[in-house]
């Protein structure tokens, strides 16, 4: 099939009896030409179905209005609210959002990355900190603010909005052992850098009160079946295992079923936590005991950042650390 011829816009400046020159004025700014021939030109490009091009527009101004947004993830849940919290900046401020999905693969983002910069887009929000260093001559070469979400790394590219998963999971893991539990074991899928943060907080709260570690993990993505899977492992591998510290809600909640599938009593003879605070948490008996973290206020907030450094604002506290709440639900004892 031949593809349709697109309209230009000359067509729509024939259908109206204007130059080119007054429908492009009207494109760029409505206002700029009479009610009048207002109307006339927006029946006439509804009447074509014109697209307009901002290639040109990109091509000759400084600005395209549009922010690059990298997502590991198009499928969980942490990234759509990441998404609520950037698009509730950008879309008042008239910008677009052009969103990429890498798939925690570095090699990826950076092609990616590319990609956006092609469209040379005003800014970038990646959503890791581990970069190739490709990405980084890229960025560097591009000049444009970018901020990462999600973590708080200590050298920034530019700036970062995000919060501790050192510090969260130790809360936790804490939290589990003051419930009573003394054989926690760590559910990791995945592996990304998260994931190693939140495990390193685990072995410090653990390591702290002379209490063993043990980490069953793969790299598969996270699923609820991999939860129960992993449940049983770590019940195959630790004996008298009274703690299940997941690191995220989708294993949490596979690897609760896959405990309470067995008649262990959640939280008595197993604790449950996982991470994120998702909505399948809630739909839990007893409801899952999970990290809140804030990700639409991570969103919001890096965007707020992201176009205040492209109205010229300057930054003293380059990394913004927006904090966690736990919520032991009833899946971990409270004392």
């Amino acid at each position: 099939m031949k593809p349709a011829k697109r309209p230009t816009l000359q067509d729509v400046a024939a259908l109206v009896g204007v130059t080119k020159m007054t429908v492009s004025r009207y494109l760029r700014d409505p206002n700029q030409v009479s009610v009048a021939l207002r109307d006339a030109i927006q029946q006439a490009v509804e009447t074509l179905g014109y697209i307009p091009s901002r290639a040109p527009d990109i091509l000759s101004k400084a600005r395209s209005h549009a922010i690059g947004v990298l997502l590991p993830s198009v499928s969980n849940q942490v990234f759509s609210a990441l998404i609520r919290g950037v698009e509730s900046v950008t879309e008042p401020a008239g910008y677009q959002t052009l969103y990429a999905h890498f798939g925690y693969d570095e090699r990826i983002e950076e092609a990616r990355i590319a990609t956006l910069l092609s469209f040379h887009v005003d800014g970038l929000i990646l959503s890791e900190t581990r970069h190739t260093e490709r990405t980084l001559r890229m960025i560097r070469t591009a000049g444009i603010p970018v901020v990462e979400v999600m973590e708080t790394p200590a050298e920034p590219i530019d700036l970062a909005v995000g919060l501790d998963h050192v510090a969260a999971a130790q809360a936790m893991t804490e939290a589990m052992i003051a419930s009573g539990k003394r054989r926690i074991a760590y559910l990791a899928a995945r592996l990304d850098s998260r994931t190693r943060q939140r495990i390193a907080g685990y072995r410090q709260a653990l390591a702290t009160a002379g209490l063993p570690a043990h980490i069953v993990e793969t790299e598969a993505p996270s699923t609820f079946t991999l939860g129960a899977a992993l449940a049983e492992q770590a019940l195959a591998e630790v004996p008298g295992l009274d703690g299940l510290f997941c690191t995220n809600d989708d294993i949490a909640a596979g690897a609760q079923l896959a405990c309470q599938r067995r008649g262990l009593v959640v939280p008595g003879d197993v604790a449950v936590a996982g991470y994120n605070a998702l909505d399948i948490g809630q739909a839990l008996s007893p409801p899952l005991a999970s990290v809140i973290t804030p990700r639409e206020a991570i969103g919001r907030v890096a965007a707020e950042r992201l176009l205040g450094r492209l109205g010229g604002r300057d930054y003293p506290d380059r990394v913004v650390d927006l904090g966690y709440t736990l919520s032991l639900g009833g899946s971990v004892a409270q004392t």
